[in-house]
């Protein structure tokens, strides 16, 4: 029987080639010009059968690949997208095999904002009237927010494709809604509403381009949360130039997933690493220096770190074996 390889250093042929590309795709990716930032990670062994996949970016049909073993290890925003997979409700039509390894705190609202001109008040008084709305959503860069989008506007008995066939214009707009292409064109009449998530971004812009953000009722933000959305809040007092607080669902939570039989030697693997590394890993938006990564937050249920889908197992006994859960 021949016998297993040996790494003859930390740093060997086996791995000083593979980490040169990482670290040249990881510089690549914080180029402002450089479009190209959805990144896969397939490891191999050189010495027999076997294939683990990572996918780092936030695109809903990871979970149909994870849920496939196609990919291994993924991650996704909004955390309530991922218990909608388990539930088997609203984008889903039947359950997903998919478990929490962790979730990498995010606090927001999906936000739904119509230019006051219309008179609307609500989402269902544009399904009543079926209005030819001119709506703004997100394009391609996160396809996970047109599908969330239907999920709400559906519970209101229409969808974006009623609007299209209402007459209406539904343009997929790759910037931020505080963006002059997008808030600047609903100030001007271009287009009649956003609907959106980010909302730390865009909400105190909504007053002033002559729009409001519809409230959700209570009665559909409970249809809501049996699909597998959280409540949630704009708050006035987070956004001043609110007239009020308003009834939204949450969209909180960037959950880093896997399948619930994922190999226990990959998730251990996986979650050392996390923390071995925890010190240098860029985990929040913002500046290239950051913040060590929050672990002692990621595997505890909180409002910004939602935990509807249960822990793989032996992610559940790396973070217990740290001290993060009792």
């Amino acid at each position: 029987m021949a016998e297993p390889y040996r790494p003859v250093a930390p740093v060997d042929p086996t791995n000083l080639r593979p980490m040169l590309f990482l670290d040249v795709a990881r510089q690549i990716m914080l180029s402002e010009d450089w479009p190209y930032r959805a990144v896969s990670v397939v490891m191999e062994s050189h010495t027999g059968p076997g294939r683990f996949a990572f996918y780092g970016a936030n695109h809903p049909d990871a979970i149909e690949d994870v849920h496939a073993r196609r990919v291994d290890v993924s991650t996704l925003n909004p955390a309530a997208l991922l218990t909608m997979a388990h539930r088997g409700t609203g984008a889903f039509s039947s359950p997903r095999d998919v478990a929490t390894i962790a979730v990498l705190p995010h606090d927001d609202r999906l936000g739904f904002a119509v230019t006051e001109r219309l008179g609307f008040t609500s989402l269902e008084d544009i399904a009543t009237a079926r209005y030819p709305l001119r709506v703004s959503v997100r394009g391609s860069l996160d396809a996970c927010t047109p599908i969330m989008v239907d999920v709400v506007l559906r519970a209101h008995g229409f969808s974006l494709d009623d609007i299209r066939a209402w007459g209406g214009e539904i343009s997929a707009d790759q910037p931020m809604p505080n963006h002059p292409s997008r808030i600047g064109r609903l100030e001007r009449g271009e287009i009649d509403a956003i609907f959106d998530e980010g909302v730390v971004m865009w909400a105190d812009q909504v007053a002033a381009a002559g729009a409001q953000f519809l409230p959700l009722s209570p009665h559909h933000l409970e249809i809501l949360q049996a699909l597998g959305f959280r409540r949630g809040l704009i708050e006035k007092s987070r956004y001043p130039s609110l007239p009020c607080d308003v009834p939204a669902v949450d969209y909180s939570g960037w959950p880093i997933y896997c399948r619930t039989d994922t190999p226990d030697a990959l998730i251990e693997q996986f979650c050392q690493a996390l923390f071995s590394r925890r010190e240098d890993i860029v985990w929040d938006i913002g500046g290239v220096r950051q913040p060590p990564l929050p672990l002692e937050r990621m595997v505890q249920e909180s409002p910004t770190t939602p935990l509807d889908v249960p822990m793989h197992p032996r992610a559940a006994a790396v973070w217990r074996q740290h001290g993060y859960l009792p």
